[in-house]
């Protein structure tokens, strides 16, 4: 049965929760101290091409999505009550960890740093779903990461048609890829309510930029990794599976 409004409404409440992944930004990057508001501004020339603003924010955002949705998979692959429940936290496991190794490989080469911790509202995200048990377990983790993943897409489409640089083209190429898969094993569960749903995506609440921003790793720190289960290294994550075909009258 779909998640009621009331339901989705209390995941959200008081705004404490907002939508991850929105106007990120990552003043460590690049030994920059201000990020200016002009995310179209060449940052570095580089020989993948040249390396805007909203391009550095995009690597990070996906590596900072990875650091609270792979936690939550590996939670809902362990506390799911459904078997759809924990096939969504396989798929998410295993997307942000090839995700993070693509953030992981190319962030040198483009002289990114990247965070070792999710934001503050992430780390939240992942807080509120794990003190749920049982089917509110399920719902308020279906939720939430169906409110974020919807809020992301766009964002990978503009990244896509704009950049120039080819790194981060491919990055994005996999991250629509692994969007449209979580979104499609989300939605899978049936615990998708789609008008609480497009009002969350749409309507997000404010939070300072202290609390979207993914805190910089300390100097020296290893980068951390985020790895697949041994028994997962097969699934497929590129594509959506396709819906059954309805019954014949």
């Amino acid at each position: 049965m779909p998640v009621s409004r009331r339901m989705v409404g209390t995941v959200f409440v008081g705004g404490a929760l907002v939508l991850t992944l929105s106007a990120l930004a990552y003043p460590a990057m690049l030994g920059m101290e201000n990020a200016s508001g002009n995310q179209d501004r060449i940052i570095a020339n580089t020989p993948y091409g040249p390396l805007t603003e909203a391009d550095r924010d995009f690597v990070v955002k996906v590596r900072a999505a990875g650091l609270w949705e792979h936690p939550l998979g590996m939670a809902a692959m362990q506390k799911g009550t459904t078997a759809a429940m924990k096939e969504a936290g396989e798929h998410l496991v295993v997307g942000h960890g090839r995700l993070d190794e693509a953030c992981r490989k190319i962030a040198p080469e483009l002289q990114i740093t990247l965070p070792n911790q999710a934001s503050p509202q992430q780390q939240q995200f992942v807080a509120t779903v794990n003190s749920k048990t049982g089917k509110e377990f399920d719902a308020t983790g279906v939720a939430i990461m169906r409110v974020t993943h919807g809020q992301i897409f766009p964002t990978i489409a503009k990244i896509r048609a704009t950049t120039q640089n080819t790194l981060v083209r491919q990055l994005a190429d996999l991250a629509n890829d692994t969007v449209l898969d979580h979104i499609t094993v989300l939605e899978k569960t049936g615990l998708v309510n789609f008008d609480a749903n497009n009002f969350q995506q749409t309507t997000p609440p404010k939070l300072p930029k202290e609390q979207l921003t993914p805190p910089p790793p300390q100097p020296g720190t290893p980068v951390l990794t985020l790895p697949i289960p041994k028994e997962l290294q097969d699934l497929n994550t590129a594509s959506p599976a396709p819906a059954p075909s309805p019954s014949a009258g």
